[in-house]
């Protein structure tokens, strides 16, 4: 342990290759968060539904009758909803093997092929893309999952909202740098002879060669480690999976600060999900912004959000890691009232993107960051696997309902405004998480395998700064 508590100190010593490896995977990933969620999946199976509609507006899968403009948000209703199912299973096998970076690698060649694969989609196999989108989704979240869990591998506890703000800030600049090549492509489609559809097809393809270059080279500066605890049921392997998932969840009710912090963050990420995941179709179909206007917006996202990274891990430095995360959430609370009166124009949206972008990585990053800190040691993959379902476990719930609010109603502003009460719950839960206090905890439960009390822990910075409580 001693030799891996060395390893880490080296590698965030100006930014060692591992670290930045980690740092560059991001690079790549999150242009699937930007390009495909954001941009242009949404418009694109909108628009191929569309085509594929009868003449009421309805599609009908399966035998089902489902409005075009609702697929969309049902289908990641269902991708959230399996990625619930599978992701803990995932980091428990993680936790218990060598398996966390092949497991990484194989769901980065499946979320990347698959959206690869849109360029076969049209209006005529609309439901391969929905397939295709599925696919990508759940891969995604897996490797999310994989992903976070080498953070507490590869820094110390007090370098982590440094680099995980820094890996974020630099996968939304890697997100920024495709959306501009895909948004200067598409507004040039007619040069090339393209339809605005075709070109949409093949900006999503771009994506996945994206996240498949730089993410394959993050990956190859990751290395795999053994893992740090041992098996206590027998039997197969999935089997074990699911009954340590089950031990989890149970252990769960010792770190009740953690608990608490985990019910905080499910409301208020979900709240940040299902303002990304919507706020395309909301300014295509209730502002009338065209596609290049939502690139031009995500745009402004993708670069003011590097600068919002550097922002909160600063203003995390001087009033502590929770203060900066309530503060995020108060702005979050103020732009659901903006976008449900004031925003009219589009100019007013791109000032709510703006603002948006702003708080939405900082709060991300930070969050991140806290959480590994409040992870018993050699758990990281399985604590991860129950963070993403804290980060996603209501927000399939929040596009269904979306969906139907859409299909019954047609309202997007209701819709909207509704998202201020997840803010709202979550600003008060994360008031009574003690974070000085999870980490205690944390750090009782795996003193044992802690390095002897000679080689000396480096104290959180949340701790450093006496603000964390």
């Amino acid at each position: 342990m001693e030799a891996q508590i060395e390893t880490r100190a080296k590698g965030i010593r100006g930014l060692g290759p591992e670290v930045f490896g980690w740092c560059v995977y991001d690079f790549g990933a999150a242009a699937f968060t930007t390009s495909v969620t954001t941009v242009f999946f949404g418009p694109f199976i909108t628009s191929i539904a569309a085509a594929a509609a009868d003449a009421s507006g309805f599609v009908h899968p399966f035998g089902l009758e489902v409005h075009y403009g609702a697929c969309y948000p049902y289908l990641i209703s269902l991708s959230v909803f399996l990625q619930i199912c599978l992701l803990p299973l995932i980091g428990a096998l993680a936790d218990y093997t060598r398996m966390k970076k092949p497991l990484l690698v194989v769901s980065v060649l499946g979320g990347s092929g698959s959206v690869l694969g849109m360029l076969a989609v049209g209006p005529e196999n609309y439901l391969l893309g929905a397939g295709l989108f599925v696919f990508a989704n759940v891969c995604f979240g897996a490797s999310d999952v994989l992903y976070n869990a080498f953070l507490p591998d590869i820094c110390l506890p007090a370098d982590r909202n440094r680099v995980s703000s820094f890996g974020w800030g630099l996968g939304y600049l890697g997100g920024g740098v495709l959306l501009v090549m895909q948004y200067l492509f598409v507004a040039r489609a007619e040069a090339f002879g393209l339809a605005e559809i075709d070109a949409a097809k093949i900006a999503l393809a771009s994506c996945g060669f994206w996240w498949l270059l730089f993410g394959g080279y993050g990956l190859a500066r990751l290395r795999s480690r053994q893992p740090q605890r041992v098996r206590k049921t027998g039997g197969p392997l999935i089997v074990a999976g699911f009954r340590e998932l089950r031990s989890t969840v149970r252990a769960l009710r010792r770190y009740p600060h953690t608990l608490l912090f985990l019910a905080a963050f499910l409301l208020y990420s979900d709240g940040i999900q299902t303002v990304t995941s919507i706020s395309t179709q909301f300014g295509q179909e209730e502002v009338g912004l065209s596609m290049g206007d939502l690139a031009q917006v995500i745009l402004i996202v993708q670069f003011v959000g590097v600068l919002g990274a550097w922002l909160f891990e600063r203003i995390a430095r001087r009033f502590g890691t929770k203060r900066t995360i309530l503060l995020s959430l108060v702005v979050y609370i103020l732009i659901t009232f903006y976008a449900y009166g004031p925003l009219q124009t589009k100019f007013d949206f791109y000032v709510m993107a703006a603002v948006t972008a702003l708080v939405l990585v900082g709060s991300q990053a930070l969050s991140r960051a806290a959480f590994s800190r409040m992870i018993p040691p050699g758990r990281e993959a399985e604590y991860f696997g129950i963070y993403e379902i804290s980060e996603r476990g209501t927000s399939w719930l929040s596009p269904l309902f979306f969906g139907l609010a859409l299909q019954y109603t047609g309202s997007y502003r209701i819709a909207v405004l509704s998202l201020s009460a997840y803010f709202v719950i979550g600003f008060v839960l994360l008031l009574l998480v003690k974070f000085k206090r999870a980490e205690e905890e944390a750090r009782d439960e795996g003193a044992s395998a802690m390095p002897p009390a000679g080689l000396g822990i480096i104290p959180s910075l949340d701790e450093q700064v006496h603000a964390g409580s």
